[in-house]
C-alpha cells in the first residue's frame, strides 16, 4: 500500500466535483497522484445509512471499474437543533435535484428561531484496494452555522460554517490553506495520508 520505489501511489478520485478534488490533491501532496474520475463511470448510488457506507460505495465502484486503487469520501453537515440533520443527506438536503444554494437555504429556514446554532462536519474517507483491502479514516470540525452566507470561497456550506476556534470568518473567508487546516476534511485525508504512508 505504500508508493512504488520512484513515484507516488496513484489513487482514482471517486469524486468528479473539481472544488473537492482541489482539496484532497491539497491535502494529499506529493505521496499521491490523483487520477481522475473516469467519464465513462455511470453514478454511483448513495443510499447508504452512514457516511462510511456511502464512501465504501464510492470507492468501491471506481475500484471495480478502474482495477485500481480507489479514493472516495463523503461528508456530512450536523446540526445539534436539527437532531444531526441534514448528515448523510446533506447533498440532497434541499431536494433530490438541490444544488449548494438550495441546500443552504433550506438549512437557514429551518434554523430560523433557533438558540443553538452549533453544528460539526464530519468527513470519512476510504481508499479501497483491487485485492479487496481498503484503508478508512474520519475527520470532524465543530463550529456554529451563521446566520447568512458570508465568503466567495469554497462549496456546499462553507458559506454559513463558522468553525471553533477561529477569528469568526466562514470556511468561504478563508484561503484553502486556511480551510484545509481545519476542515473535517483536512483532518480525515491528513489521517488517510499517514495511514497510506506506513
Amino acid at each position: 500500500m505504500s508508493p512504488a520505489p520512484g513515484g507516488p501511489l496513484r489513487l482514482v478520485a471517486a469524486t468528479a466535483n473539481r472544488h473537492k478534488l482541489m482539496e484532497i490533491a491539497a491535502i494529499l501532496g506529493s505521496a499521491v497522484e490523483l487520477l481522475p474520475r473516469p467519464a465513462d463511470l455511470g453514478e454511483v448510488v448513495e443510499d447508504g445509512d452512514t457516511l462510511e457506507a456511502n464512501a465504501r460505495l464510492k470507492a468501491a465502484a471506481v475500484c471495480g471499474h478502474t482495477g485500481r486503487a480507489a479514493v472516495a469520501d463523503d461528508t456530512g453537515l450536523e446540526v445539534a437543533a436539527l437532531g444531526g440533520a441534514p448528515g448523510v443527506r446533506s447533498a440532497r438536503y434541499g431536494g433530490e435535484n438541490a444544488d449548494d444554494a438550495d441546500n443552504r437555504a433550506r438549512l437557514l429556514v429551518d434554523l430560523q428561531g433557533a438558540a443553538d446554532r452549533s453544528a460539526r462536519f464530519r468527513t470519512v474517507a476510504v481508499v479501497a484496494f483491487p485485492d479487496g483491502g481498503e484503508l478508512l479514516a474520519e475527520g470532524a470540525t465543530a463550529g456554529t452555522i451563521a446566520d447568512a452566507p458570508r465568503g466567495g470561497e469554497g462549496f456546499g456550506y462553507d458559506p454559513v460554517f463558522i468553525p471553533d476556534g477561529g477569528d469568526g470568518r466562514t470556511f468561504a473567508e478563508m484561503s484553502l490553506d486556511e480551510k484545509n487546516a481545519v476542515s473535517h476534511r483536512g483532518r480525515a485525508f491528513r489521517a488517510l495520508a499517514a495511514r497510506l504512508g506506513r
